[in-house]
């Protein structure tokens, strides 16, 4: 953190205070700093319930003393989860813009990895760097691209899907000024992923800088909740692609918008994904043993839990399914929530039932991609922020 390295104490306790840090001058021979475990909370709002992100300074502790504890509580763990509120925040949004234009749509690769229609792509504020549909990045400003997805008429399939939703994240984090001004327009390049990586991307490319690398999400879940905030991912099948019946669906990206309480614990208590892949073949052993009578039979008797269809079962099939329900009832499929395009926000259940239907052949695994938030990108931005010393990013709300 370069503007780190050299901010005064003013503009980090300024920071401090905006990320939700309660700092009190009072009775204290010493600084007291008590960051707590903010990723466990479900809001910064229950963090201050718990007594989490405190700092206590003596009345006069000296200049010396009061900025070394202040820099101390910037570099802090509790710091990071303070931005990681923030961050979700900011995933939830862009979530919500890209699954509320109905403009975005899927495609098959066969139609070109990305397509924004007859008007092309110079014209929705992007440049085509690669053929085939293979490689963009900005042609103007920055937020102007993002706007493309937010509200104009594109295609892409779900793994540029889950490239736009990360950095439509970043967007609403900085907001448009921030976004436009702090990101040169090749690290905002999108495409496949192997392009991505000869590009000076940041979330593949040469300027991705650190990745936190956690696939079954071990460490990510022993952190607490808001870990997984903007965390990308895929769900993607266990046997051989030789299986697939529907190979657009192989796999579905996402970035993870929230993870409640209940999930959180079920993941920490069994130690990340590894256990729901052992649960999502148990899922997938119990449903070929179910007879289909059609295309949707998962999502519609599992999800939707159609009661019209579940009366007519057999016995033997309705204690399948009464199997099949007693996996799904583990918090980690009802309260893990994703960002797929084309589906939107939704559990992590419903994804896995969906792809019962899709592609009856095989389990699916869930893992967390190679990601920089926690590193770089977190890094990056309270770089950006210290440098804007003294005015308020619009993407940040103060508590």
């Amino acid at each position: 953190m370069l503007a780190a390295a050299s901010a005064s104490p003013v503009c980090i306790e300024t920071l401090l205070r905006e990320l939700g840090w309660r700092i009190e001058t009072g009775d204290t021979d010493a600084p007291r700093l008590h960051a707590g475990e903010p990723c466990t909370r479900a809001s910064l709002a229950d963090a201050h319930a718990a007594g989490d992100l405190r700092l206590r300074l003596p009345a006069d502790p000296g200049a010396a003393t009061r900025a070394a504890t202040l820099r101390q509580a910037l570099d802090s763990d509790g710091t990071r989860c303070a931005y990681l509120f923030v961050l979700g925040d900011s995933a939830r949004k862009a979530a919500a813009r890209l699954e509320g234009n109905p403009g975005y749509r899927f495609n098959t690769l066969q139609l070109g990895w990305i397509g924004f229609g007859a008007g092309g792509a110079q014209a929705q504020g992007w440049r085509r760097f690669r053929s085939l549909g293979r490689g963009y990045a900005p042609a103007e400003s920055n937020s102007r691209a993002i706007d493309a997805f937010y509200a104009g008429r594109v295609r892409s399939e779900c793994g540029v899907g889950r490239q736009v939703a990360q950095l439509a994240t970043q967007r609403e984090l900085y907001g448009d000024a921030g976004f436009d001004t702090e990101f040169q327009r090749g690290e905002l390049s999108i495409g496949t992923f192997l392009t991505l990586h000869g590009t000076d991307s940041i979330l593949l490319g040469r300027n991705a800088g650190e990745y936190f690398a956690d696939g079954k999400a071990a460490k990510t879940a022993a952190m607490g909740r808001q870990a997984f905030m903007g965390a990308p991912g895929a769900i993607v099948h266990a046997f051989d692609r030789i299986v697939l019946d529907d190979v657009h669906n192989q796999a579905e990206n996402f970035i993870v918008t929230d993870v409640d309480a209940a999930a959180a614990d079920a993941l920490q208590r069994h130690g990340g994904l590894a256990y729901y892949d052992a649960q999502n073949e148990r899922l997938w052993s119990l449903s070929r043993q179910l007879r289909r009578g059609g295309p949707r039979d998962y999502l519609k008797l599992l999800h939707e839990r159609d009661a019209a269809m579940r009366a007519a079962l057999s016995p033997s099939d309705r204690a399948i399914v009464e199997r099949m329900d007693a996996v799904l009832a583990d918090p980690f499929y009802t309260g893990f929530h994703v960002y797929v395009h084309r589906q939107g926000v939704k559990p992590i259940g419903y994804h896995l039932v969906r792809l019962l239907d899709r592609n009856p052949r095989t389990p699916y695994t869930v893992e967390l991609m190679l990601h920089n938030l926690h590193t770089t990108l977190y890094r990056r931005w309270i770089d950006h922020r210290l440098r804007d010393c003294g005015a308020p990013s619009a993407a940040l709300a103060t508590p």
